[in-house]
């Protein structure tokens, strides 16, 4: 494919020169040094407090802003659980040793590589450090598709305006989750297929150690191959349908993405699971049905909700872009917007994905909005707006108080300091989402479920918690498993069923969570059954 022209109406940065009190444009002429020192130095200052900086500094803030909540997702517990384990022990942890319902059970690691750099901030600064590195993850995803979305438009208002936009729909994942390796993987292969798409030329030697790293990361590996294939794909082709247009890689370019592309499936083995790993995303997929329509990240857009409305106007400003503008699709790009729609809009937990892709399209179509004009800027000004904006950031920035707040507020961190001078005489069924929790906080603690919802789903766990959720059977199916406490949220339907059964009574309550035990008969029973050899 020949290198394409730059973009019309680029947005150009000339140099600067202060004259009789005014800015204007100056080509400089002559060695560097005849320039005045005082010069270079305002020179130097109005490029750092340019209006295109002011507006970096406006996205950093509002990633921040969205971001700089508490520790919310509860798959953190574990992951910092098994990255001590692989430290301490040298080896990954291959079966389950955390639950009592499916001890020894095999299990597939498949984020090791994601969870040490978690671990070794939580080691160092403790929850701090843990948000510290979401927030720093979440900004480099972001100012990495700042600059993906300016190659393509050249309008760097457009730009900001698509990656605030792309921020509401990725908040979905804002929290300590290691898809976020993911997602900054995805950039860095957008920026160098999007480069080698316009340039001809761009160090695609590169991917294939991307690839070994992502899969060792996330399972989000899969989406990158994805739209590798998309863009490949989309350049075997030349022409023009109607908006969508299309041109064909040159011999050359042709051969040496498919050289890469058979490079990075060949680093997807270089695992410590060889062909299990590569072939998880296709056990997601197929097998884990109870896991993928049950869990709330699996669920699709809901249209009545923020996410939904916000995917809604997304939606809707590309059709009408398409219908009243004279814009011009790429093949490429039409192809993985489709792909990204479709996920998006499919699983909720891929709406991150699809703020991703639909951004530098976003920016092209935004391309109305007026281009930089350096002539006109004002630094004091753009100066008091950063100050403003890091002076804000400084004064909110989570403290470790307030993130221990925050998780007292989602788990039961009274309940683990009644349990460590009460320990529990017999099995305890846990709320899914506190799993990794308890099981973090408390060693000895043998839970009943947690999120890791694969190896719950194959062994039937899964879908027996999900009918205690519905009050299908909850009696035959807490004499099972020989459930003696049962550890809930207050306002679950099990919780008031059994706060109302005289089997039951309350141990301690409070507004996070309710720990019952049984009594009677049933109780002893269920004693006796956990005292063995």
């Amino acid at each position: 494919m020949a290198p394409q022209a730059q973009p019309e109406g680029r947005e150009a940065l000339p140099a600067f020169e202060v004259d009789g009190g005014e800015v204007s444009p100056h080509v400089l002429h002559g060695p560097a040094s005849e320039a005045p020192p005082v010069r270079a130095g305002l020179r130097w200052l109005r490029a750092v407090f340019s209006f295109p900086a002011m507006l970096t500094v406006l996205l950093i803030t509002v990633v921040f802003t969205m971001a700089r909540g508490g520790l919310g997702d509860p798959d953190i517990w574990w992951h910092l659980r098994n990255a001590e384990y692989l430290l301490n022990h040298h080896q990954f942890p291959r079966q389950d040793l955390y639950s009592f319902t499916v001890a020894g059970h095999l299990w597939i690691n498949h984020e090791w590589l994601a969870e040490l750099p978690y671990y070794l901030v939580w080691r160092a600064r403790g929850l701090w450090g843990i948000k510290t590195l979401v927030l720093v993850l979440l900004e480099a995803i972001f100012l990495g598709l700042l600059y993906l979305c300016y190659k393509a438009s050249g309008n760097f208002k457009g730009s900001v305006v698509a990656c605030c936009s792309s921020v509401f729909l990725g908040v979905v994942s804002f929290g300590p989750r290691t898809i976020l390796f993911g997602y900054a993987y995805l950039i860095a292969l957008l920026i160098i297929l999007e480069r080698f798409r316009r340039q001809g030329r761009a160090p695609l030697w590169l991917i294939p150690p991307l690839f070994c790293l992502w899969i060792n990361t996330h399972g989000s590996w899969s989406l990158g191959l994805i739209v590798f294939g998309v863009i490949v794909a989309a350049g075997l082709v030349e022409g023009r349908w109607g908006r969508v247009e299309a041109e064909r890689w040159t011999p050359s370019q042709l051969r040496k993405l498919v050289v890469i592309g058979l490079a990075s499936v060949t680093a997807l083995f270089v695992n410590p699971f060889g062909y299990r790993l590569v072939l998880y995303p296709f056990d997601l997929a197929f097998r884990q049905k109870v896991n993928v329509s049950h869990v709330a990240e699996w669920m699709s857009v809901d249209f009545h909700d923020i996410r939904g409305k916000i995917a809604l106007v997304l939606l809707i400003g590309l059709l009408l872009s398409a219908l009243l503008r004279d814009c011009r699709w790429a093949l490429a790009e039409l192809g993985l917007v489709l792909f990204a729609l479709y996920s998006g809009l499919t699983y909720i937990r891929f709406l991150f994905l699809l703020g991703i892709v639909a951004a530098p399209v976003l920016a092209k179509i935004l391309d109305f909005l007026p281009p930089y004009r350096p002539e006109i800027d004002k630094p004091l000004l753009n100066v008091l707006f950063i100050g403003v904006m890091v002076t804000g950031m400084a004064r909110y920035y989570p403290t470790t108080p307030a993130l221990e707040h925050s998780v007292a507020q989602q788990y039961p961190a009274e309940v683990l300091s009644f349990l460590s001078s009460h320990a529990p005489t017999g099995p305890m069924l846990n709320d899914y989402l506190w799993g990794g929790y308890l099981g973090w906080n408390d060693r000895n603690l043998k839970v009943f479920i947690d999120s890791r919802v694969d190896i719950f789903e194959y062994s039937g766990v899964l879908q027996d918690y999900l009918d205690l959720m519905a009050l299908k059977k909850p009696q035959s199916i807490l004499d099972k498993y020989q459930i003696r406490y049962v550890l809930f949220p207050p306002d679950q339907p099990l919780t008031y069923a059994l706060e109302h059964d005289r089997g039951w009574k309350v141990v301690t309550k409070n507004q996070v969570s309710v720990l019952l035990e049984r009594v009677g008969e049933a109780a002893t029973s269920a004693a006796a059954a956990t005292v063995g050899p």
